[in-house]
């Protein structure tokens, strides 16, 4: 099983450019894995982690609910932003400025055949990282993502997940609100949840902007323990 992992961080770049480059390591990993099905070649495949930024862009995901996107077309040109339906899990959501988005393209044969454990190792990726800034965050029953103030009036969510997964290869992930501009969630009902705030790191630590960069650092070195993977930074 390889468990190394070869990680990238692309900056900021164009949703729709990011989906297609995830979509052609996706198809990469998935080929090798037909081709040693019918022919026993024994190839190794491939693990990649991707870090991103987005310009601002809603993402609906295949189950989602269009009328939770609140503005019109016109409206999305008028905020400089970007709408796509994609092929993830989950509902509506907002990449931006200020969004740490982390995209694993897994080959979960290399690591554990369990969908549901992937999510919660995600999750507590998220919580053990925002621990390290004296953040305490936690699971949602019922709610994928990670959360503040579970089971009061004050629940708000600071981070989504929204994944893709085919014969055990993932797509798609994360995205972690750091210094993120939390009027852009206003323009939509954020994964579909009615009532429920979104918060960012910055807002909650009451400063004004956090160091998005030894943050990335905090999720990789317990992304490495959880998957016991190792990076191979390319």
């Amino acid at each position: 099983m390889n468990k190394t992992i070869k990680f990238q961080d692309l900056g900021t770049q164009d949703f729709k450019d990011t989906w297609d480059y995830q979509e052609s390591l996706f198809k990469a990993i998935l080929d090798t894995k037909i081709k040693n099905r019918r022919e026993d070649t024994g190839l190794e495949t491939d693990n990649h982690f991707l870090f991103v930024e987005h310009p601002h862009v809603y993402t609906l995901g295949k189950s989602g609910d269009l009328s939770n996107l609140l503005l019109s077309e016109a409206q999305l040109t008028n905020k400089n932003a970007t709408f796509y339906k994609i092929n993830r899990g989950g509902d509506i959501t907002y990449h931006g400025p200020g969004q740490i988005v982390g995209y694993p393209i897994l080959d979960l044969d290399n690591f554990f055949t369990d969908i549901h454990k992937y999510l919660r190792l995600l999750e507590e990726m998220i919580i053990l990282t925002l621990a390290e800034y004296g953040l305490k965050t936690e699971r949602s029953p019922g709610e994928t993502g990670v959360w503040l103030g579970v089971g009061t009036p004050f629940a708000r969510k600071i981070c989504a997940l929204g994944v893709r997964a085919s014969r055990w290869v993932t797509m798609h992930g994360f995205a972690l609100n750091v210094n993120a501009d939390l009027g852009y969630f206003d323009h939509i009902i954020p994964c579909g949840i009615k009532g429920k705030a979104v918060t960012s790191l910055n807002v909650e630590l009451g400063v004004e902007k956090i160091d998005e960069a030894a943050l990335k650092e905090k999720l990789l070195k317990h992304f490495e323990k959880l998957f016991q993977a190792k990076f191979v930074r390319t």
